[in-house]
């Protein structure tokens, strides 16, 4: 795949994270807004590192183009790097989550 189809890629996937958390954020107080608009963006961050990742794999291990970047970096760091960048969308996707969910209003004992 082409660099411009991976952009294409991240551009309707976090077109689609916008469109979808649009819709809910309106409801509720000050507090709640302000929630739903920083889990909208720890999903975009989510989104944006999970796709760098793959987008690392795919340029370092799976095309056989010499550099991948135009830069010599072993494989090691680039497995060690996309690792990083998928444990952190991983976990800003799951914070993400947490975030948009609405709040209990009564907790059980």
């Amino acid at each position: 795949m082409e660099l411009t189809d991976w952009l294409v890629i991240l551009a309707i996937a976090l077109a689609a994270i916008l469109f979808f958390c649009r819709r809910g954020g309106r409801k509720g107080g000050l507090s709640d807004r302000a929630r739903h608009l920083r889990g909208t963006r720890l999903l975009l961050q989510g989104a944006f590192a999970l796709w760098a990742a793959l987008l690392m794999l795919v340029r370092g291990f799976v095309l056989p183009l010499g550099e991948p970047f135009g830069i010599a970096i072993s494989h090691h760091t680039m497995l060690a790097i996309a690792l990083a960048l998928a444990g952190m969308g991983a976990i800003w996707t799951f914070r993400a989550s947490r975030l948009l969910k609405p709040r209990r209003i009564f907790s059980p004992c």
